[in-house]
């Protein structure tokens, strides 16, 4: 079994299964301090990846301290919690796929058809509705500008964030009566709210969507127009406007969401200056190289970028 860390999970992979176990760390927008909210977050995660690859997502599974032991599924001294999926193909990832030139339209239309299928089966609930109001949306949008605008004369030139910032704002306050369609439409929805290419698997006929955030509501409810908007922009980022487009058509098609196209680049754009943002987070920390720093600003330029693009 192989051991692979992130900043927030131990991920113990198998030749069949894969075991997440969270660490204890709190970073503001998640907590898993206590064994009590990792038990819940596991069970969070496997609720709400079930919704989109139920073949993967197995079980959340107590782990016991037994005679200076740990064993998986026992309850009688739990000290954690881990969620228990099947192993996929990372080699069928689509982010392994598009750089093995191994994709095409007709898969992305597949992965449209299967998350049309998906978002059609999950309700849009009181709760739900609150994210799709101009309040919260405009609240995200321009949270983005104020934690960014220090880099200015950085990865983003004034120009730039202007430009960017003034299309948001405008498109917010030009839309009114499209964003309360969205609402009153059911179109807001406990998404999935990291949808891109490394979340992504495509196995024959079967597509698999996994990851999604679990330890954060604000962060995966919202419109379904902005998760397939996260993909596509992705796409975009990796040079495959064309595969973009076939996947979006594929999912307005078999989903029936023809108001979804007047808001794509509205959430492209969106989707691209979060990335950029977090990137751009990589250049206030002080112990990183100037190889990683040359790195981070580069690629958030291109994010920089990439928003630019949509708002032209």
């Amino acid at each position: 079994m192989r051991l692979v860390q992130t900043h927030i999970s131990w991920v113990f992979i198998g030749d069949e299964f894969v075991y997440k176990l969270k660490k204890p760390v709190n970073f503001g927008f998640l907590d898993f301090t206590t064994l009590e909210k990792r038990k819940f977050y596991v069970e969070e995660e496997l609720r709400l990846n079930s919704r989109f690859s139920p073949e993967i997502y197995v079980a959340s599974l107590p782990v016991s301290l037994v005679d200076g032991a740990y064993k998986l599924g026992d309850d009688s001294n739990v000290v954690d919690y881990v969620l228990k999926m099947r192993r996929i193909d990372d080699a069928k990832l689509l982010k392994n796929l598009l750089r093995d030139g191994r994709i095409t339209a007709a898969q992305l239309e597949q992965v449209g058809r299967h998350l049309a299928q998906a978002y059609g089966a999950i309700a849009s609930t009181e709760h739900a509705r609150e994210f799709g109001t101009l309040e919260t949306i405009g609240f995200n949008v321009r949270e983005n500008f104020e934690q960014t605008r220090k880099y200015v004369g950085g990865p983003i030139d004034a120009l730039t964030f202007s430009k960017i910032e003034s299309y948001s704002l405008k498109f917010m306050e030009d839309n009114r009566a499209l964003f309360e369609k969205r609402v009153n439409g059911g179109h807001i929805k406990e998404c999935h709210g990291d949808l891109h290419l490394e979340h992504i698997c495509l196995d024959g006929e079967c597509v698999f969507v996994f990851d999604c955030i679990e330890f954060n509501e604000r962060f995966r409810y919202g419109d379904v127009a902005a998760d397939v908007a996260f993909l596509a922009m992705d796409l975009d980022f990796n040079g495959q406007p064309e595969l973009a487009q076939a996947f979006v058509q594929a999912y307005v098609a078999a989903s029936g969401d023809t108001d979804l196209p007047r808001l794509l680049n509205f959430y492209k754009a969106y989707r691209a200056y979060v990335r950029a943002k977090v990137t751009s987070f990589m250049l206030d920390d002080s112990g990183i190289d100037e190889s990683a720093r040359a790195s981070a600003t580069k690629a958030a330029a291109r994010y920089y970028d990439l928003a630019a693009s949509y708002v032209e």
